[in-house]
């Protein structure tokens, strides 16, 4: 068959994109190099990522043109022929030994809880108790008390942290005059 496309192919809005951000990144690292102006390194910069960018849309048009065969996509989407087999010869013994391994993998996370960064396992290691890590990262309520400049005796403020009382010394913080 045929395919109807000629010259640039399907996709040539992201050809002439590649070609105006390759022109463009272009003249913009030329005015960089040869204008006597104090940003020239940023024009440098800019031209050279412009061109980078430009790969983006070379690489959107080279792989919206690929032709593939429709029978050579049947395997790859699952629509195996008929006369082959559904499970035969080396390709069937790949297929079932993947199934089986991704499957293992599958039942032991669901066993032990999904991964060790998901959400599902850390809410159930939470539901576990409480860890050394997590009484650690607790918060610490400290009450501390204010000091006018007119008081001579310095006030200690009683903290209560799990269970225990902690006396801190009082603080003064000179201000000067507005």
């Amino acid at each position: 068959m045929e395919a109807p496309y000629r010259g640039l192919g399907r996709c040539v809005g992201c050809f002439w994109l590649a070609v105006a951000f390759d022109i463009v990144g272009l003249l913009v690292l030329l005015l960089g190099v040869f204008v006597n102006v104090f940003f020239y390194d940023l024009l440098i910069y800019a031209g050279a990522i412009v061109i980078f960018l430009s790969l983006i849309w070379w690489v959107f048009w080279y792989s919206g043109n690929i032709e593939v065969p429709p029978a050579e996509l049947e395997d790859d989407v699952g629509l195996l022929k008929k006369n082959k087999g559904a499970l035969g010869g080396i390709g069937g013994a790949v297929r079932r030994l993947s199934s089986r391994v991704s499957s293992g993998i599958r039942s032991s996370l669901r066993r032990n809880g999904g991964a060790p960064g998901t959400r599902a396992a850390r809410t159930q290691m939470s539901a576990r108790g409480p860890s050394v890590a997590s009484e650690a990262a607790a918060q610490v309520a400290v009450a501390m008390a204010t000091m006018t400049p007119q008081q001579d005796t310095p006030h200690t403020a009683v903290s209560s942290v799990a269970g225990c009382d902690v006396k801190m010394p009082q603080t003064t913080t000179e201000t000067s005059p507005a």
